[in-house]
Parts: C-alpha cells; sequence; structure tokens
C-alpha cells in the first residue's frame, strides 16, 4: 500500500466519545517521507478537539509478522497511537461505563494516519505487513499495578471482521482467555475527588453525585493540604478532577493574629500545593471563589473580568487563591455569594428567630443575591461533564438584588411570621457594639450570573419547604 502524501490535517469522528481518528499530512519523495506526528499547534489551527493530554511516555511497538494481532486491552490512561513504519488493521471497543460500553470502531491506519485513544477504550492491532512499527504517547507511566480490562479478541457479540482470519495468526493465549463482552465489568471513570466533604458545598456534592467507588469525599482528617507530603498522598495520576470546597471562612477571625495564619494557610498554601497538584498530572481543578474578592465600590454587577480588589484579610487570601488557580492549565473559578447549604446558615438563623420570638435587627446596606449549596453543587457537576471551556463563573441565583434585611424578611413572611418585626440598620449600626475587629464587607456583592437561571425567591421558597418538610 502506497502512503498518501500531501493529505490536509484533519480529524474524523467515531461512533465512540473521545476516540479521534486523525488524518496527517505526509511530506515524501523517491528519498522517503517526513511527517511531523504530533504538532498541538496545528491541530488546535485546523479546529480538531483533541485534548492536550499531556504524554509522559513513548513506546514503540515492532511486529515482523504479517497477522500478528495484538488483543483488545483498555488501558488506564489516554494514548495516542500511529504508524512509523508499514501498516496496520485497529479495532477500538469503548469499555467504559455508560451508554456507548460495547460501541465498536475499526480502521486501518498506516503513516499518514493516527488515532487519539481515551482511557477506557479497548484497542487492539494486526499487521497487515510485514516489519511494522507503531509508536503512541501516553500520559501515564507504566505500573505494574495499573488496572486493565480485556476483551476476548474472538468475541462474536463485538463483530469486528479481521482482515486475516484469527485461527490463522500469530495470537497469545492469554489474549484468547479474556471474557467475552457480557462479562466485562466496564472501566469506571477516573477519580474525583472532593475536600472539605464536611462543609455546606462538600454536602451538597455528595448529594449531587452520590457514593460511587471512583468519587473520593475528604475531610481534612483524611486530607491535610497543607502538609508537605500532599503530592505523595495519593497516586494522583488516577484522579481527573479535584473540587476544592476546604476553605477558611471565618470573615471576622481572619482578623486576628491567630485566625490570619489559618486563613492564609487554608486559602492560600493549600491552593497552592492543590494547583501545583493538578498542573503536574493534567487534573482539572475546581476552585471556590467568593464574593469578597471585590470591594463592593462598582455600581453595577461584578463580572467574571473585573479586576480584583479584597478588603480584609478574608478577602485577601480568597483572591490570592483565585490568582493562583488562574495559571493551572485546567481550571474552573465558581465564584459566588452567600451561601446557604445545609447546617448553619442566615435562613435557619432567621427561622429559629421567628419562632422564638426575637425581632431580629439585619443590615440592610449590603446587597447582594443568596445561592444555595445544592445550586452551586449542580453547576459544578454541569461545567466538569459538558467540558465547558477553563477560566472563571459567576454561580449565583438571579432576581432582583436585595439587602441581607429583605432577605430576612423574606424568610419571615414565607414561614408564616409578621417580616415587620425585622429592623433593618446600616452596617457601622449593626457592629458599633462590638469588642472585637470587624471585616470589611462589600456593600455590593451582585454578580452577573453566568449560570443559574432561579431566582433566589423562588429557591428560598423551596428551600424553606423542603427544610420543614
Amino acid at each position: 500500500m502506497t502512503i498518501e502524501f500531501g493529505k490536509a490535517l484533519s480529524a474524523r469522528t467515531t461512533p465512540i466519545p473521545g476516540l479521534i481518528l486523525l488524518d496527517l499530512p505526509v511530506h515524501g519523495d523517491t528519498r522517503g517521507w517526513f511527517k511531523e506526528n504530533w504538532q498541538r499547534e496545528k491541530m488546535l489551527a485546523a479546529g480538531i478537539d483533541l485534548p492536550d493530554f499531556g504524554p509522559v511516555q513513548n513506546n514503540i511497538s515492532f511486529n515482523d509478522a504479517v497477522g500478528t494481532t495484538r488483543g483488545i486491552h483498555a488501558e488506564p490512561w489516554d494514548k495516542y497511537v500511529s504508524v512509523a513504519t508499514g501498516r496496520i488493521f485497529g479495532a477500538w471497543v469503548d469499555l467504559r461505563e455508560g451508554d456507548t460500553f460495547g460501541a465498536v470502531f475499526t480502521a486501518e491506519l498506516d503513516a499518514s494516519t493516527a488515532i487519539f485513544v481515551p482511557r477506557g477504550v479497548g484497542n487492539s492491532y494486526q499487521t497487515l505487513e510485514p516489519d511494522t512499527a507503531y509508536t503512541y504517547l501516553v500520559n501515564d507511566h507504566w505500573s505494574p499495578n495499573a488496572t486493565y480490562t480485556f476483551l476476548n479478541l474472538a468475541d462474536e457479540t463485538v463483530s469486528i471482521d479481521w482482515p486475516i482470519p484469527l485461527d490463522s495468526v500469530e495470537i497469545s493465549a492469554k489474549d484468547l482467555q479474556h471474557p467475552r463482552l457480557g462479562d466485562v465489568v466496564p472501566m469506571a471513570p477516573a477519580k474525583i475527588l472532593v475536600t472539605g466533604a464536611n462543609g455546606q458545598l462538600g454536602r451538597a456534592l455528595r448529594s449531587e453525585f452520590g457514593d460511587h467507588p471512583w468519587i473520593e469525599y475528604a475531610s481534612r482528617d483524611d486530607l491535610d493540604l497543607a502538609s508537605p507530603d500532599l503530592d505523595s498522598a495519593r497516586r494522583w495520576r488516577d484522579y481527573r478532577t479535584i473540587i476544592n470546597t476546604a476553605a477558611y471562612t471565618k470573615v471576622d477571625a481572619a482578623e486576628t493574629p491567630e485566625g490570619r495564619i489559618e486563613a492564609w494557610s487554608a486559602n492560600v498554601t493549600a491552593v497552592a500545593a492543590l494547583s501545583r497538584v493538578a498542573t503536574a498530572h493534567g487534573i482539572t481543578l475546581v476552585h471556590i471563589s467568593s464574593d469578597y474578592v471585590f470591594d463592593g465600590t462598582k455600581g453595577a454587577p461584578y463580572t467574571t473580568s473585573d479586576p480584583l480588589s479584597p478588603l480584609g484579610v478574608y478577602a485577601q487570601t480568597k483572591a490570592a487563591g483565585d490568582a493562583i488557580v488562574s495559571v493551572v492549565p485546567r481550571h474552573y473559578i465558581v465564584r459566588t455569594s452567600w451561601v446557604i447549604g445545609e447546617g448553619n446558615n442566615f435562613v435557619r438563623t432567621m427561622v429559629d428567630l421567628a419562632e422564638r420570638g426575637i425581632n431580629p435587627r439585619v443590615v440592610n446596606d449590603q446587597v447582594g443575591r443568596p445561592t444555595f449549596a445544592s445550586d452551586i453543587a449542580a453547576s459544578i457537576r454541569h461545567l466538569v461533564e459538558s467540558g465547558a471551556p477553563y477560566g472563571v463563573y459567576n454561580v449565583t441565583s438571579v432576581g432582583e438584588p436585595a439587602a441581607w434585611h429583605e432577605v430576612a424578611r423574606e424568610v419571615f413572611r414565607l414561614t408564616g411570621y409578621d417580616p415587620d418585626r425585622v429592623t433593618g440598620v446600616t452596617t457601622d449600626e449593626y457592629h458599633a457594639s462590638s469588642t472585637v475587629r470587624i471585616s470589611p464587607r462589600p456593600r455590593n456583592s451582585v454578580l452577573e450570573t453566568t449560570v443559574l437561571d432561579i431566582t433566589w425567591q423562588e429557591r428560598l421558597a423551596q428551600y424553606l419547604d423542603s427544610a420543614r418538610g
């Protein structure tokens, strides 16, 4: 078979999600040929949606006999396969959990073609010419402890039309003993790690994602993010996403000497360590940001591109964390405000005061929108699973912005109490009698939402109904 010279760089989709067949330009004459086997810049310019998967190892498979067949193995890493010399027939079977489990794709590959094989897709190759060699880049180092998923080469249920019948080619006995498709245990997704799992958002993420072997929920007791041994605390190549909800959130306590140390440790040092891990291992890092990164002086909602202008210590640590995460190649910065979830929060406090007959004084000069932890969790899942572009996303409810005083009145009204029992006061009046140092608050916490489309009033009513139920 003669190699086709001068093809345009392009990609073809396949029935298996993420499995991409590429046509490569090969330049040749009577002396031989040359090709750029992996050229990331040109692939992007050609509009090829191929992930920058971060290869760390380059392997070569040489086969001296026609018909040598290597059978269907799904590895726990991504690989990019191309022919150096000769020609091969490739068969790929989706062995991942999901709707496309068992989907099959076959193609012939020569030096002018290559294929990107995502983690969990079984791949097998049969040589069609003598002295055939093919190379593959992989994004993890080979390990004897790696978990593979295998499929029997001769399984008639997957209907692979081998060019050379299997009964007349060289195959290892082991490959013929692997299970048929009906007995294959699908390969689970790469792991997701949720830190701060006992907090409001951590618990909401557990409800959103559920309990699965590939999702790990870690509290401080399970994983010390500030430990100098964090780099070796996990086999990080097994993880595809880290959702970091661990944070120091005691805004006023952060103004004390002890609180300052804790805030910088949790919100900056730990975030820097996770960012280093995510960058080194190609992990997507989801970072939770706050309206506090702004000083609240803008006369309009804050956008994802507004410059950060933090006021107090807590705000400064959150802004520093944002700056660090922004340089991680795969990151989502989820900026939110006035979070309401399980456990102690402003809404539950107002309900408790209403029921006990206490008439609260609530600030009326800090304006924003409440955001419910369950909505943040659902938004994070959407970003991660949809493959949304990396960057900053504002996640708050929509609706007319309100002061805390107005939110409190709405809580009283929805629970059947007189909203006029709530008295509005300024922030300075509220803290006038305080004997501790109070951190400055942004007066405008309104974010221009980029994800949610439900009003805070609707979600508040649903939240209170759920709490009563």
